[in-house]
C-alpha cells in the first residue's frame, strides 16, 4: 500500500491531482491511513496510463472510458488510430508551417509581402481558418478568447483543475 504522498513522489503527479483523478474516477484509493489516502501499488500503472494518454491528446473523459472503473483497460483500437491519425495530419500542418517560417527568414525578398512563396503561405492560412467557420476558433484562437465577456455578459473562468465556468460580472 502508497499512501497519496508516496504515489506522488513516485509518479510525479501532485497530490491534488491525484484527489481529483480520484473524484472524477480515475483512480481510487483502497482507505485511509490517518487522514492520507492509501491507494494499491497498480495505481501508478494507472496514472502512467493516465499520462500516455494525455501525451497522445486525449481528454480526460475519453481516457476515463478506455480505463473503465475497476481497473481493467479496455482500450479501443479504433480510437487509437483515429488519433494516431489525426496526429499524422497536425504533424503534416506543424511540418509545412516550420517550413515556412524557415522560408520566410531567408527569403531574399525585399519584403515579406512581395515574396510569391510568403504569398502562398498566407492564402493557405486563410483558407484553413476560413474552413474552420465563422466563430470556431483554434486551441490558440480558443486560449485566446478564455476569459474575454461573451454577449451574455458573463465571463469564462478556467478553474484549477481545467473546467470552464461561466461568472457573471456585475
Amino acid at each position: 500500500m502508497l499512501d497519496i504522498s508516496e504515489v506522488s513522489r513516485q509518479s510525479g503527479v501532485a497530490a491534488s491531482k491525484l484527489r481529483y483523478y480520484e473524484e472524477i474516477g480515475l483512480i481510487r484509493s483502497i482507505g485511509r491511513s490517518g487522514l492520507r489516502r492509501v491507494f494499491a501499488p497498480d495505481v501508478l500503472s494507472r496514472l502512467s496510463l493516465i499520462a500516455l494518454g494525455q501525451a497522445a491528446g486525449f481528454s480526460l473523459a475519453e481516457i476515463g472510458d478506455m480505463l473503465g472503473p475497476e481497473g481493467n483497460p479496455d482500450i479501443d483500437r479504433e480510437r487509437l488510430g483515429a488519433k494516431a491519425d489525426a496526429l499524422d495530419r497536425r504533424i503534416k500542418q506543424l511540418s509545412a508551417i516550420r517550413d515556412g517560417l524557415r522560408h520566410a527568414m531567408t527569403c531574399t525578398a525585399p519584403r515579406h509581402l512581395e515574396c510569391p512563396t510568403f504569398q502562398r503561405l498566407m492564402r493557405i492560412a486563410l483558407a484553413r481558418q476560413s474552413a474552420r467557420g465563422p466563430g470556431r476558433q483554434g486551441a490558440n484562437g480558443a486560449k485566446a478568447a478564455r476569459g474575454a465577456k461573451g454577449a451574455n455578459g458573463a465571463k469564462e473562468a478556467r478553474t484549477q483543475h481545467g473546467r470552464t465556468r461561466l461568472r457573471r460580472d456585475g
